[in-house]
């Protein structure tokens, strides 16, 4: 399929993972990708040297999503490169675990700094172009225990709660632009976790209906989706991916 031919999609995040899926995903469609990591550049090459196995272009932007000047480079530069730009996905995010008791502000700080602030700062770089674009399309990506709480994560639910908001306030904001602003919400998806890291609590205490955890790929569909022409009518959203885990609004 190349519902999205001629398109350019910024991916925060694409080095590994929900971010890397989403990136594939998009470039499937026929999207023009700018792979987007934090620090690690081996990471964002290798996704963009799969990517470009599909025949589309790919960019490479190593910066801090939580940095305004770095992302308002990477905003000019995929514009720059690609002439346009039609597609952001916001997925850049940081995942810690600690009572809330022993957390200290600046803990709280640097994930909200990321998750929520990341996305504000990428949204406001990409607008201008977005809205050239005509048919823009944000898609930010959640967290499931913004929906149920979880212990030992207050920064990241709130943070991740954020992002429902941010969605929903921009929705409206961005409506008589042509931009839809939706959201993505994964349960529990089978990612690599990092050497030593035990299972997070708040995962053991969710099953799904469906029998088996989520694949990245399971998300990347439903971002393609709404990136996709037959989504234009669906705004201000948030779409579960989560095998029947949550079943709340």
């Amino acid at each position: 399929m190349d519902e999205l031919t001629g398109k350019v999609a910024i991916v925060t995040g694409a080095g590994r993972n929900i971010g890397r899926a989403i990136a594939l995903a998009l470039a499937e469609g026929g999207a023009s990708i700018v792979v987007n990591a934090r620090t690690n550049r081996a990471e964002a090459e290798a996704a963009a040297r799969e990517i470009e196995t599909l025949g589309v272009k790919t960019l490479v932007h190593i910066g801090d999503v939580a940095d305004p000047k770095a992302v308002q480079a990477m905003a000019e530069a995929a514009v720059t490169q690609f002439g346009r730009l039609d597609i952001l996905v916001n997925n850049a995010a940081l995942r810690r675990e600690k009572p809330f008791a022993e957390m200290d502000y600046a803990e709280w700080r640097e994930i909200l700094d990321v998750t929520l602030d990341g996305a504000f700062h990428c949204t406001k770089a990409c607008l201008p172009a977005l809205r050239t674009s005509g048919a823009g399309t944000i898609v930010n990506i959640g967290g499931l225990s913004a929906h149920t709480g979880a212990a030992n994560r207050a920064h990241v639910v709130t943070a991740k709660a954020g992002i429902i908001g941010l969605t929903r306030a921009l929705a409206h904001d961005l409506a008589s632009d042509g931009i839809t602003v939706n959201c993505v919400v994964p349960g529990l998806i089978g990612t690599p976790r990092p050497k030593g890291k035990p299972e997070p609590a708040h995962h053991l205490t969710h099953q799904t209906i469906t029998g088996e955890r989520g694949k990245p790929e399971d998300v990347a569909a439903a971002v393609r989706f709404l990136c996709s022409p037959g989504a234009r009518y669906i705004t201000g959203q948030a779409i579960h991916a989560n095998g029947g885990a949550y079943l709340g609004a």
